[in-house]
């Protein structure tokens, strides 16, 4: 089993990524601190003192954003984790690179600063945190391959913690996770063979890790967030097939409405909280109380039975503009008052926004494109798959690549965080798929 050689001025080039890693979190500090506080986050917070714990939200964000709130009170110390995370993650891959070339490994924190993830560090939401918490993983896990067993096993068994801590905060990353774990136990080389074999398996052990701490050890309200996706199914499947799924009857008006004039492959709010189509969880939830209970699955399962068309093009129709449309992207708005924007008088936010609005109408912020760039670098890490930087590229943009096709299915809005995972895979993996490529 090869180990990378140290050669060169390791000291000076891991000075400069240490170096550069502080600067960049130091501009994350003057960009973005105490974060940006979305309502997600608000809710989460807000858990923190009712003493409640619900599954709309992953509840081990809120124990642990309770149990670091006094070294930062507010959106300040979760905002400090994530960046903190984030440039930990950089650093130790740039100075893992800095065994082999200086201009790989700066190359690290400053590929860091690439807009489509840069820009959402200081943005609270949970699909930031999941994002960073699985390339600190896959790092770790690269890092560790160069340490003695004791190291070695150590760094495994962190990188595996922090796989299930993702899937604990993203419970539809059951299907990818196992692909990171692969890379994580076997860091050396990337087998599918051996992938495949442990992949359901893996599946139910992360879903028994999702049930037993949600509802076991922490006691989380079961709140039904699943149900949320068979809603936005149920209209879809209305939509396209013309006949009504849901199991009540509409009005004239609301069936033509529920037909015709409600269905967009956006998001799920519009039959929640958005006028003139909120009328449909209203009845569900209010009037019927029909939400959260076996005829929202039973009308769910029949629809997609007797309509599989109509879902399928309901389903293609919020993938394709998941993929492909102009979504949402980061977060400006002060959600204690939502007329005004956050930092409204700091010039760096103001710049960062500048950069970002030029962007955001490229493919640089379009989902799809980093589905894509993950596909290539897998299909340039295929021939290198028994290699560690082939591995890790295999390891960290497969996951990604499953994770963001698990949307087609289980997908209730188009927002380009979504896809943050692949945003960050796709980064890490290029300079260490350059490192093998120069040997």
């Amino acid at each position: 089993m090869r180990r990378f050689e140290i050669t060169g001025p390791v000291s000076f080039a891991q000075l400069l990524v240490v170096l550069l890693a502080v600067a960049g979190f130091g501009l994350t500090l003057l960009i973005f601190y105490p974060g940006v506080m979305t309502y997600d986050a608000k809710f989460v917070y807000e858990d923190i003192a009712k003493h409640t714990l619900g599954d709309w939200q992953p509840p081990v964000m809120t124990v642990l954003w309770s149990v670091i709130d006094p070294l930062a009170p507010g959106s300040a110390s979760i905002f400090l984790l994530m960046a903190g995370m984030y440039w930990l993650s950089f650093v130790l891959l740039g100075c893992a690179l800095a065994r082999r070339s200086i201009w790989l490994a700066v190359s690290s924190p400053i590929l860091a600063l690439m807009p489509p993830a840069f820009v959402f560090v200081g943005i609270i939401w949970r699909d930031v945190l999941f994002g960073v918490t699985w390339l600190l993983a896959a790092v770790v896990a690269f890092v560790g391959f160069n340490c003695e067993k004791n190291g070695r096993t150590l760094a495994q068994a962190a990188a595996i913690s922090l796989c299930a801590f993702g899937v604990l905060l993203r419970p539809n990353a059951l299907i990818a996770a196992p692909v990171l774990a692969a890379y994580i136990i076997w860091p050396a080389q990337f087998r599918w063979r051996r992938t495949a074999l442990i992949f359901v398996p893996a599946i139910a052990v992360f879903f028994g890790l999702v049930q037993f701490i949600y509802y076991g050890a922490l006691g989380a309200i079961r709140q039904h967030p699943l149900q949320s996706i068979m809603v936005f199914d149920l209209g879809g499947i209305s939509h396209f097939a013309k006949e009504n799924q849901f199991p009540v009857r509409w009005s004239d008006r609301e069936e033509q409405m529920v037909l015709n004039g409600c269905y967009r492959p956006t998001e799920w709010d519009i039959y929640w909280r958005l006028e003139p189509c909120e009328f449909v969880m209203h009845r569900l939830e209010a009037v019927e109380k029909l939400f959260g209970t076996p005829a929202i699955t039973k009308a769910w399962a029949r629809a997609v039975a007797s309509h599989p068309i109509a879902y399928v093009e309901h389903r293609a129709s919020f993938m394709l503009n998941f993929l492909f449309g102009s979504n949402l992207t980061i977060w400006v708005a002060n959600v204690e008052n939502p007329a005004e924007t956050v930092f409204p008088r700091r010039t760096a936010f103001a710049a960062l926004r500048a950069v970002h609005d030029v962007l955001k109408p490229t493919p640089l912020f379009r989902a799809g494109t980093w589905l894509l760039i993950n596909v290539a670098i897998l299909v340039f890490a295929w021939r290198r798959s028994d290699t560690p930087e082939g591995a890790f590229a295999i390891g960290v943009c497969g996951s990604a690549m499953v994770y963001v096709v698990t949307f087609f299915a289980v997908g209730v809005a188009s927002d380009f965080r979504y896809a943050y995972w692949a945003v960050l895979a796709g980064i890490a993996s290029v300079p260490v798929m350059l490192r093998r490529s120069t040997l």
